[in-house]
């Protein structure tokens, strides 16, 4: 029987039994529904959900309460084993033990008529659905698999060291592998080189000596970068090739008709993208209204490459795009999400073409606020496809012969319709962070050229405001139709997290008072306060990990981070599953023809979607992270012993990483390497500690480094410090006075070692008066930080 005190009013271990049975289900509402909680008693049980967020025994997710660290309803797993019964155990994922320990386990229940698909064994990857169990036997949870995801890996991807009878050794590229190298007899090297990344397929070797492995494919030289990208698509079993009936369905596929359609061929619609775009799928719009209603006010038109036309549901194309997830964005390469006849063809909104398209009319008031909008299913033709720069140079001043007839008719009022909406947008006061995105440059032969912080410019802020109206748009649409959709969520910060940012600002001195809800306002406050000191950068590192990850969801929440109630990703369906399935919902909600959800689509099932396409955009951003990783290595390979300024990126229990200014690129500084006293972990001020000069390294310090080793098949950098600490007593920042002199002393010594013998001794004056002064910040892109995807949409 459920537990209540003396007035009627339900215990904490009652509630937080209740929270407990019903993960992520259960809100304030809920609950009092379940204990027949009257009106008057609304204010005590918000009190008390409080105080159980405050100690850390539930956490918010929305409006909906969980347990702590519990897990949500439908996961991702990966299946490690058997218990004593041979029963399946698995655990999650997405884990950080760091903050919640030791993962859950999970016993796999497997049903005696199991539906294809779902037969997991060990070592596989599977979505599976949970719930909390109390068998007491240290298996707090019970699942079944709902689809899976991957088998286990029987075959290795790593680098081939020729040996001189032929065969040869293989280094793995997997971190966690690291040292297991494995044996390939020259019958099974299939002819591969020294230096060749190859893909390995295990065999079954005795109880002793190295284990072997047969050479399955040659995917290049490492001396290339190209094979650097292909370590990470490999690494994380990202599809590289399409199925044979999806590429069937593809080359069959033809232009839309304007049959069915509104013909908006005369709207002068642009595409604005990267220089380097390998898609157009967004094209803009914008125009007065003559509306004497809406004097100020503005008519917007986005228009989205209409997919869906193409992708039906159940076909070889969907079950290839699902698999996939999202398009994958690497320097030399991208994996699409859909085959090129699809992305790069008839979803491309290429200038003086006739193409389909879902697009969306914004009512904007002189306010900035969406008043109204409507969605078509059109046929269109792009006016132009113009670069970011391209566009802000006319509006600047500097037309080119492309811009310059656009420019009044066409980009001005797209200009004006944007600083119009910026007002809205600076009212709703999202969370602001400065946050630097480089992007890595190639040469035509494939090798580094440079690294560069693109800058960030209004044309970036008019198709990201415009897109973001247009997803909220997509959302309110669904909502009002009650049909069920894939939202994009933005949790609100964990309140531990808000509790230790919260001491780490008190070190610097910089308020932080949190009353009431959380907005994203208050950490903009926090911003504005350091923008311009030293730490400007640290505060924002520190704001920005305080952030829960967006994700898809079948159940909203809100969006935190952009400070919306409803959101929904609409505009990049060539790359994005998630909005091809708001495509397909709005299709049907409408009634605008083929390609519609299906009636039989369930939010459960959509919840699972939502789950795995979570999933392969975490692979997607990790792979991309990890080959930008692997090409700084490789360019920073023959540059050993060399000298650097950066920023303590991070700091751990194993040492400091350090982020080069130049390059973005991310080393270790091991701990053992800051000297001989003990260094304890601040875990507050994100600093080691020396134990007894009180030195200090913190989060955020501008630092010298040298070079020590370069691991390019790793992607793994590793530094020695040349800079002083900061004195803990102080609480500051470390003073910078004397760098240039010690990094000018280190020159002449590395000089000095290389003359001949007879010239030793003599002081080389040339360097002692050219300390490098830091040239000052990087331009930095002001990155929303909220879980925005590409292109800030």
């Amino acid at each position: 029987m459920t537990s209540v005190r003396d007035s009627g009013f339900p215990s904490r271990d009652a509630i937080v039994a209740f929270i407990r049975a019903n993960p992520g289900k259960v809100g304030t509402k809920e609950i009092a529904r379940q204990f027949g909680l009257k009106n008057a008693d609304r204010a005590e049980l918000k009190r008390m959900l409080r105080e159980l967020a405050d100690d850390g025994t539930i956490r918010k997710q929305g409006k909906k309460v969980t347990e702590a660290a519990v897990l949500p309803a439908t996961l991702m797993a990966d299946v490690t084993g058997r218990d004593a019964d041979g029963e399946l155990i698995a655990t999650p994922a997405e884990w950080d033990e760091a903050e919640h320990g030791e993962p859950p386990r999970i016993r796999i229940h497997i049903p005696r008529h199991a539906r294809p698909g779902t037969t997991a064994g060990v070592g596989d990857r599977a979505l599976i659905r949970v719930e909390r169990t109390d068998d007491g036997d240290g298996v707090a949870y019970r699942g079944r698999v709902i689809k899976l995801i991957d088998h286990g890996r029987s075959r290795a991807l790593g680098l081939f060291r020729a040996l001189p009878d032929g065969g040869g050794r293989l280094i793995p590229v997997d971190k966690k592998q690291a040292g297991r190298e494995l044996n390939i007899a020259k019958a099974d090297a299939m002819g591969a080189q020294d230096g060749d990344l190859v893909s390995v397929d295990l065999m079954r070797t005795r109880g002793y000596g190295l284990a072997s492995g047969r050479v399955k494919e040659r995917l290049g030289s490492i001396a290339s970068e190209k094979a650097i990208s292909l370590i990470a698509i490999h690494a994380h079993d990202i599809p590289l090739e399409f199925s044979a009936p999806a590429l069937r369905e593809a080359e069959a596929a033809q232009p839309a008709a304007l049959k069915g359609r509104e013909d908006w061929r005369d709207v002068p619609l642009v595409t604005i993208d990267p220089p380097d775009a390998k898609d157009h799928d967004d094209a803009v719009h914008a125009e007065t209204d003559s509306d004497p209603n809406n004097k100020g006010g503005f008519i917007v038109h986005v228009a989205i490459a209409d997919v869906g036309f193409y992708v039906r549901p159940e076909s070889a194309l969907d079950r290839d795009a699902v698999r996939r997830g999202n398009s994958v964005y690497f320097p030399d390469r991208v994996v699409p999400m859909l085959p090129e006849r699809i992305s790069n063809d008839l979803c491309s909104l290429v200038p003086g073409e006739a193409r389909g398209a879902l697009a969306v009319r914004l009512v904007i008031g002189a306010d900035g606020r969406k008043r109204s909008h409507g969605f078509h299913r059109v046929l269109m033709r792009s006016a132009a496809k113009l670069s970011y720069a391209q566009a802000q140079a006319a509006i600047d001043g500097r037309p080119d012969d492309v811009t310059g007839p656009l420019l009044n008719p066409i980009l001005k009022p797209l200009y004006a319709a944007y600083r119009c909406a910026k007002r809205a947008r600076d009212e709703r006061d999202p969370l602001d962070l400065d946050i630097p995105e480089r992007k890595i440059l190639l040469k035509a032969d494939g090798t580094v050229d440079r690294v560069v912080v693109p800058e960030r410019l209004d044309a970036h802020k008019l198709i990201e405001e415009f897109m973001i109206l247009a997803n909220v748009a997509a959302a309110e649409t669904l909502e009002k139709r009650s049909l069920p959709l894939i939202y994009r969520v933005h949790d609100e910060p964990a309140l531990e997290k808000v509790h230790a940012l919260q001491e780490f600002l008190k070190t610097l001195d910089v308020p932080f008072a949190k009353s009431g809800a959380l907005r994203p306002s208050l950490f903009n406050r926090v911003l504005t306060l350091v923008a311009g000191q030293d730490y400007e950068q640290l505060v924002n590192e520190v704001v920005l990990r305080s952030q829960a990850q967006a994700e898809y969801s079948a159940e909203n929440y809100g969006h935190f981070g952009l400070n919306l109630r409803r959101y929904a990703h609409f505009t990049s369906p060539i790359r994005r599953y998630a909005d091809l399935v708001v495509h397909r919902a709005l299709i049907r909600a409408l009634g605008l023809g083929d390609g519609a959800l299906p009636d039989s689509e369930t939010a459960e099932h959509l919840s699972e979607v939502a789950a795995q396409i979570s999933v392969t955009e975490r692979r997607a951003m990790k792979a991309e992270r990890e080959t930008a990783d692997r090409l700084i290595a490789h360019h920073l390979v023959d540059r050993i012993g060399a000298s650097f300024q950066g920023r303590i990126s991070g700091v751990t229990r194993a040492g400091l990483f350090v982020k080069l200014d130049d390059t973005g690129a991310d080393g270790l500084v091991p701990i053992r390497s800051l000297g001989t006293e003990y260094f304890n972990y601040d875990e507050t001020r994100h600093a080691l500690v020396g134990s007894r000069s009180g030195a200090m390294r913190r989060l955020g310090d501008v630092v010298d480094v040298r070079l020590v080793e370069a691991q390019p098949i790793a992607g793994a950098l590793r530094f020695e410090l040349l800079s002083d600490a900061t004195d803990a007593s102080r609480g500051g920042l470390r003073e910078r006075e004397g760098r240039g002199a010690r990094l000018a002393e280190d020159d002449a010594r590395k000089a000095d070692r290389k003359k001949p013998a007879e010239s030793k001794g003599r002081k080389s004056k040339s360097n002692k008066s050219k300390g490098g002064k830091s040239k000052g910040k990087s331009a930095a892109k002001k990155n929303k930080a909220s879980g925005k995807s590409r292109r800030g949409k």
